[in-house]
Parts: structure tokens; sequence; C-alpha cells
């Protein structure tokens, strides 16, 4: 029984992995853009929740109501103004331009709220878990972390297949150039493709807040979990990419479980053995987003 806790926890800080992975995933499916500020983007999302929702007298567990349309909107501009320059380049550029928007990221919040660790206050809830028996507890709030995760992954995946814009996306993806040939404005698209990426990562930074403390520094970890689990599920793969994030979590809580200093290197081995097995990954074959 002690083990089916070990993985029912893991399943749960899966869902956290899935959730902050969704938007790293679809940026790649859809630009091929691996936004190595997407931790640190998520870091400035608790942040506001943090500081930003007293101002707009909303309570920090509520915050996501505004600061996920916040981001979404920054997430379209930034990626017509920033992004887009980088990708008519090529990809090296973009690598370099998404690092130095991480560096800045980092540095200005280290200058504006120092590195002191701060949470997203849920009050008492933090503390509430459903107990299944005597060995196996779920906190509720890991538990709607999963189901939220289950959630943006169902409606996105819905959203891709069965709507004109989300057919249009694939498209883009495909070959945005013969998108482009065809009548779409394939940089409007993947301006939408980059908004709903960063209200997920906005979402998931909110969890991460809400769930432990966090620092200007914080987001470095997390875009490492992220990559594990878009690359173990394979990329471009929005499903794979919960089952990337289950995996890794499954794998460092049995890690933890034989001893606590091999957590890490537990969902560390998990990536390194499915990129010798499956080097495109789980559900990868192509990186697209019409699997």
């Amino acid at each position: 029984m002690t083990w089916v806790n070990v993985v029912t926890q893991g399943v749960l800080i899966g869902g956290f992995y899935a959730l902050f992975a969704c938007g790293l995933s679809l940026m790649f499916g859809v630009m091929k853009v691996i936004n190595l500020a997407h931790g640190d983007m998520a870091v400035v999302a608790a942040y506001a929740a943090v500081f930003l929702a007293p101002k707009l007298h909303v309570s920090q567990l509520w915050s996501f109501l505004v600061i996920v349309p916040l981001f979404a909107l920054v997430g379209y501009l930034v990626q017509r103004t920033l992004f887009q320059r980088a990708i008519d380049r090529d990809p090296f550029t973009t690598l370099l331009v998404t690092f130095g928007l991480s560096v800045v990221i980092e540095n200005l919040l280290l200058e504006i709220y120092s590195a002191n660790g701060q949470s997203v206050s849920i009050g008492a809830l933090i503390a509430k878990s459903w107990q299944v028996n005597s060995v196996i507890y779920v906190s509720y709030v890991s538990l709607v972390v999963l189901a939220v995760a289950v959630a943006v992954l169902a409606v996105l995946q819905l959203f891709l297949s069965k709507t004109g814009s989300g057919r249009l996306i694939r498209a883009v993806s495909d070959d945005h150039e013969a998108a482009q040939l065809c009548g779409a404005n394939y940089k409007h698209v993947f301006g939408i493709a980059a908004a709903i990426a960063f209200a997920t990562v906005a979402l998931a930074g909110i969890a991460y807040g809400m769930t432990t403390e966090f620092m200007p520094t914080s987001g470095g970890i997390n875009l490492l979990y992220a990559f594990e689990a878009v690359v173990i599920g394979g990329l471009g793969s929005l499903w794979g990419t919960l089952a990337g994030g289950v995996g890794i979590g499954v794998a460092q809580e049995i890690g933890a479980h034989i001893n606590p200093a091999y957590q890490i290197l537990a969902g560390n081995l998990l990536f390194l053995a499915v990129l010798a097995v499956r080097p495109r990954g789980l559900f990868g074959k192509r990186t697209s987003l019409n699997e």
C-alpha cells in the first residue's frame, strides 16, 4: 500500500509538470520555438498573484481570473514584436532571444522583489487533504492542479481538432508558407498560439506559488522538468506531455522513497532512458500538432 501512495503522489506532481509543460509543447509544435524564458514567465505570474491581486481587490486564489487573460495578451504582443523577428532569422536566434529574455526577467525580479521567498496565499486550503485510507492521503490542491491540467489539455486538444481556428493553427504548424499562400496570416496564428501558451504558463505559475515558495531564480528548475516532460511525451504531442509529466513525477517519488537524494536523479534517469530507447518520445512521430 505504501507503493500505491508513492505512485499516487507522483501522479499528482506529474499533473503540475504537465500543466507547466503544456505551453512549451504548444509553442514548439506550432512555431518550432523552445522558449527558454517559459519558467521565468511562470514566476512572473506567481509574483503577479501575490503583489497585483491586492491592488485589483481580488484574492490571490482567484487572481488567475485577471492574470491569465493579461498573460494571454502579453503573449500575443511578445510573439508579434519580439519572437517573430527572431523566427524570421533562424532557430538559433530564437534560442538567444528567449535566453536573453529569461536573464532580463530574472534580474528584474531580483531587483524589484529581492531573493526572498514568496508564496500565493490560499488560507487553510493548503493543509486540507482527502484520506483514502491509513496510508494514502491526497492533497486537495494537488488534485485540483491535476484536474486543471487534464482539463486544459482536453480543451486545447478539442480546440485544435474541432474548431476552424484550431485547424488553422495545425495547418500553419505543418507548413506556414503553404498556409500563407492559401490566405492565412501565419504571424497572427503564431500570436494566438503564444497567447494560449502564456495563459497556460500563468496558470502553472499560480499553481506553483500555491504549493511551494518561489523566488526570482525558481524558473530554471521548472523549465527543466517541463522540457523533460515534453521530450518524454513527444515534441508537439499534448497528451504525450501529460504522460511525460506523470512519468517524471512518479519516477521522482519512487526515487525519493528509496532515498531522498535520488528524487531528482530518478526523473533524469527516466528522461535519459526514453531518449535512448525512443528519441522522438513516447508518442512523438513528427514535430506537429496533427498527430
